[in-house]
């Protein structure tokens, strides 16, 4: 039965304090259900997911193989898909996932495996589909199917527009879903254009289903697929239709659901600052009113004369909460020299503050807080901007080869012995036979590196940073690795620790906290964690200040804001012509469609300032919103 807080939600869904909770409740179902049929000498047939949300599950089940005995011999796996067209070697194949993220680490038989082959001549695809289908049926069809979900709410391939009762089949793959596989192929032109999926129709026949997700960029579609009518344009929404599924989903995946976004429709609340904020910044934006004119009548016709009752009359509530958010806007991120601080975000000493602001990779953290930058050097603050990671991974093979190009031309025109064949430019050959489904080599990654290297540089000094102010700090996690399957190591722990303790800053600035758990920013932020567990005991610390900056495709909410910094006009256009410098990430920025960074960097921040002006307050050209991290408080 649906507690009162779920009345909204058509599907059972299990809010879990992170994705590790979340991951370690699904092994355990998964775990227990090997174990019960391998005592009745019986199969357990698994759907799997590739991606990145199923990690953490796939470690979950790795340990208990290695530390509890657990036997994979009787377990049966089906995938839900593959990209066609790809060998099987390719480092982006899902066959290669499946088996470096999990088979080759159990004891599952071989013959047990099965995968949809993207080698299957275009002629056969069909009967080859057609046969996947019976396979799992003689299986016995599936026990569990694991699910992870897309931004167009897909589960597999299975696009908008795809029917209830779809099954195993070719596809084409949404422009979105291709862009959002982009990095990871480095370059959208290499991402394949099909690919073969178990359909919905196969999936609603599994005993059980588990869907995961985890962070904010998940929220919205979560909240649709589980609030929202059944509806072939949101795939996942047809899992309503089945009487044996469940999503675990972290927090920050569940904001927008109604229980946690407007927990007041649903039952009482614990009325705290945040929520009181949240509940009439809502109200105003249901109301279509400024905060001082909303009136005792619309928090009662809207569900908050619970509110009302604790904290009004409305004239009082509606001042303390303007009042509140007023106080948060400051021109003065660094704080006011000589002024009383005692309603102000950030504190007036010291006057001259050491400011430390880390960036996952180049362009980050100058989408979300270029001209805060900008004006805590004008300030006269010692900013320090910091690149945990190259960026190398961003760069398509298209422009590094062009940029080898013009750098051969500029040699040859300067008298090269060679004739300008790039001798002494020695991965301009290798970039030119590359394959574009080829992994890049350690060459190609470092000269990609620069090059992103070299527009920060620029960037930053656009935003009147010397380049001495800024690092690049080349993570060796990053270097290493490829987009979702980063793996940290103390190293990378010990240069953060080693730049803090140099810098020994009075403010630090960073993001990532509500980011998907395998995303470089949610890696970065917890190195970044790590880090300061190391020097929390240090003496400088304690005068340090931790401000999280928004992502760079999303605005912080605004009742989670604590400080505001306006951008004047000419700040929002220097901060623009600032990102128009990263030529190597055009149309390049993480779920965003059809934008160029600088246009995204715009608009949120022009968006940021049309909600206060909503809400009665000052109007803005723009703004930049930033968070005080609680777990330091």
């Amino acid at each position: 039965m649906k507690a009162e807080a779920q009345v909204y939600e058509k599907i059972n869904t299990v809010i879990c304090r992170d994705a590790v909770e979340a991951s370690e409740q699904v092994a355990r179902e998964i775990i227990d259900l090997i174990r019960k049929r391998s005592e009745e000498s019986k199969p357990v047939v698994l759907g799997l997911a590739t991606g990145s949300t199923p990690l953490l599950l796939y470690k979950r089940l790795i340990q208990a193989h290695r530390d509890e005995g657990l036997s994979f011999k009787n377990v049966i796996t089906f995938n839900l898909d593959e990209y066609y067209g790809l060998e099987r070697e390719h480092p982006e194949s899902y066959w290669k996932f499946m088996h470096d993220q999990l088979f080759d680490h159990i004891d599952i038989p071989a013959e047990n495996i099965n995968l949809p082959d993207g080698r299957v001549p275009r002629d056969e695809v069909f009967a080859y589909c057609q046969n996947y289908e019976k396979q799992i049926e003689e299986a016995g069809g599936l026990d569990i199917q694991i699910l992870g979900i897309g931004r167009t709410g897909h589960i597999g391939f299975n696009e908008p527009g795809s029917s209830e009762d779809s099954l195993t089949r070719m596809v084409t793959l949404d422009h979105l879903t291709r862009k959002d596989a982009a990095r990871d192929f480095q370059g959208e032109n290499a991402v394949p254009r099909n690919a073969i999926t178990m359909g919905i129709g196969t999936i609603l026949k599994a005993e059980k289903i588990y869907l995961m997700a985890w962070g904010q960029a998940k929220a919205e579609i979560i909240s649709k697929a589980v609030e929202a009518e059944p509806t072939g344009v949101l795939p996942a929404s047809f899992l309503q239709l089945h009487k044996n599924a469940t999503f675990y989903i972290d927090r920050a995946a569940a904001s927008e659901l109604t229980r946690i976004k407007r927990p007041w429709l649903v039952g009482p609340c614990d009325w705290e600052r945040v929520l009181i904020r949240k509940a009439v910044i809502w109200l105003a934006r249901e109301r279509d009113k400024p905060v001082l004119k909303l009136r005792d009548a619309d928090y009662s016709e809207f569900g908050l004369s619970e509110l009302l009752t604790d904290y009004g009359p409305a004239y009082d509530l509606n001042i303390a909460i303007f009042n509140d958010l007023q106080r948060s806007i400051t021109g003065w991120p660094g704080g006011k020299p000589d002024a009383d601080d005692t309603y102000r975000p950030e504190r007036a000493l010291p006057k001259q503050k050491r400011s430390l602001v880390l960036s996952p990779e180049p362009l980050i953290a100058e989408m979300g807080m270029g001209a805060t930058i900008r004006r805590l050097v004008s300030q006269g603050h010692e900013v320090t901007l910091a690149h945990l990671c190259s960026g190398n991974l961003a760069v398509s093979d298209r422009d590094a080869l062009y940029a080898a190009e013009f750098a051969s031309s500029v040699i040859a025109e300067e008298g090269d012995s060679n004739g300008g064949t790039g001798s002494r430019i020695p991965v301009l050959k290798e970039l030119r036979e590359k394959s574009p489904y080829e992994d890049a080599s350690p060459t190609v990654r470092a000269f990609k590196g620069l090059l992103r290297k070299n527009e920060a540089t620029t960037t930053g000094m656009a935003l009147k940073l010397e380049s001495k102010q800024i690092r690049h700090l080349d993570l060796p996690f990053y270097e290493k690795g490829r987009y979702r399957r980063f793996k940290p190591e103390e190293d990378d722990v010990a240069i953060l620790v080693e730049l803090l303790r140099e810098i020994q800053p009075h403010q630090i600035y960073m993001t990532g906290h509500q980011s998907d758990p395998s995303s470089l920013d949610a890696v970065s932020f917890g190195l970044f964690k790590q880090a300061v567990d190391e020097v929390k005991a240090d003496d400088w610390w304690q005068d340090c200040r931790v401000w999280l900056y928004s992502p760079s495709d999303s605005l912080m909410p605004c009742h989670e804001t604590e400080m505001s910094v306006p951008v004047s006009p000419d700040e929002l256009q220097e901060k623009v012509m600032a990102i128009y410098n990263y030529h190597t990430q055009r149309s390049q920025v993480p779920g965003i469609e059809n934008q160029e960074a600088w246009d995204v960097a715009r608009s949120l921040g022009r968006k940021a300032a049309e909600e206060i002006d909503a809400l009665g307050l000052a109007e803005y050209e723009a703004l930049e919103r930033f968070q005080h991290w609680k777990e330091q408080a």
